[in-house]
């Protein structure tokens, strides 16, 4: 039997994870094996693994990284990381030069520093493998290239490799040792190649796998918004972190009170911008019209219930929430980055804006008020996204590529 192994950073709530767990269901279902290991032993959709996946870690807490405990584990992990077989000795020129590399250009990025330590830190495979799998940039990239025996070699990657913060230096010519790379879009597969043109010849387009009829499915269970309110609801799905740009759309929420357009806006997910956001929002005064709720496990009721999903992001790689907002037939809006262009066809199946307070409450403002518009833009979202085979054809391509 063929074997896979799988590498990611964390197993939280959140796009790549999702999509990681897809892939994997398919492969089982073709009657692949598959090993996976979680670099930092963390996250809470590992009670969802497809069966067949066999969870490599000694130890391992279904907790999200973003919660209080999850935190607290972390720490834990680098602080072992660190110790373990003097890793933290053998990386301290890297670690150093890396840092001051970011202090130069005035962004310091610790995960980015600290991804090769915990890399090092985690636990040993053994064995050959057909093919082993780096889903995700930064720590799983580097354990494969670094750790992994096996016949091929694959990385994935999913967000703007330099507005990410990844450098050359940081990855240490890990890209040289992988046979193949694949990119979540066009635009993120450019952005990679213009730091690494000499790996052009294998960096290829996979795009995220979605199980479409289980998110139909689950849309339909109960749950969604509880609270009292019959006016329009908007929704935004995603991390409470800088690369979301959420105070662009608090602000744009105190444009539109202002102006009195009855809506409420609300936030899926959790991150460490969840206090500076909450004083904006206390500062805006739109404590009872702009709600951070958290994560949640299913967030498919609330995405049925919305009037219009907004993803308003400073980049992307390519949008999981997007794409499940398309398939739920929803009017979108978008902001003009990295990955939203190649996800919405403006005035077809959604729009597309600048990111600016009164860029995006205008384009709510008249998307609220014209009903047939959304209906329009929702229908045209939930064909496209029916018909939508790209994914079925990068799995096919891919296992050509690795396992024949």
């Amino acid at each position: 039997m063929k074997k896979f192994f799988f590498c990611i950073n964390t197993l939280s709530r959140a796009g790549a994870e999702t999509a990681l767990l897809e892939f994997m269901r398919r492969l089982a279902e073709k009657g692949y094996e598959i090993d996976l290991l979680v670099i930092t032993g963390i996250g809470e959709m590992a009670e969802e693994l497809p069966k067949g996946v066999r969870l490599l870690n000694r130890e391992y807490a279904p907790v999200s990284i973003l919660s209080e405990e999850g935190r607290r584990l972390l720490k834990k992990r680098i602080v072992r990381a660190a110790l373990s077989r003097g890793n933290l000795f053998r990386q301290l020129p890297s670690l150093t030069a890396n840092l001051l590399g970011m202090i130069r250009k005035g962004r310091i990025l610790p995960d980015k520093l600290l991804w090769r330590l915990l890399s090092q830190g985690a636990d040993e495979t053994t064995g050959v493998y057909d093919c082993a799998v780096a889903y995700i940039e930064g720590g799983a990239t580097y354990y494969v290239a670094d750790r992994v025996q096996a016949k091929k070699k694959a990385a994935f990657f999913h967000v703007d490799y330099g507005k990410a913060g990844y450098t050359p230096k940081l990855d240490r010519g890990c890209y040289d040792r992988f046979d193949s790379i694949y990119a979540v879009s066009d635009e993120v597969r450019d952005s990679f190649l213009r730091v690494y043109p000499q790996h052009r010849e294998k960096t290829f387009v996979f795009h995220n796998l979605l199980n479409r009829e289980g998110i139909l499915r689950k849309a339909r269970c109960a749950g969604g918004f509880s609270d009292d309110y019959s006016g329009k609801r908007i929704l935004t799905i995603g991390r409470l972190t800088a690369q979301k740009c959420l105070e662009v759309s608090i602000r744009a929420m105190k444009l539109l009170a202002e102006q009195g357009v009855e809506a409420r806006w609300y936030v899926l997910g959790e991150g460490d911008q969840r206090d500076k956001l909450e004083r904006l929002i206390a500062a805006s005064q739109l404590e009872e019209r702009f709600y951070l709720l958290g994560a949640v496990d299913n967030p498919y009721p609330y995405l049925q219930q919305a009037d219009l999903y907004v993803h308003a992001s400073g980049f992307e790689g390519k949008s999981i929430a997007i794409q499940e907002a398309q398939i739920l037939g929803k009017a979108i809006l978008v902001s003009d980055c990295n990955g939203n262009r190649e996800q919405v066809v403006s005035g077809a199946d959604g729009e597309i804006c600048p990111l600016s307070a009164e860029a995006v409450s205008a384009a709510i403002r008249r998307m609220l008020s014209d009903e047939e518009l959304c209906r329009r833009y929702g229908q045209a979202a939930a064909l496209k996204m029916a018909e939508d085979s790209s994914g079925q054809e990068a799995l096919s391509m891919f296992l050509k590529r690795n396992m024949e």
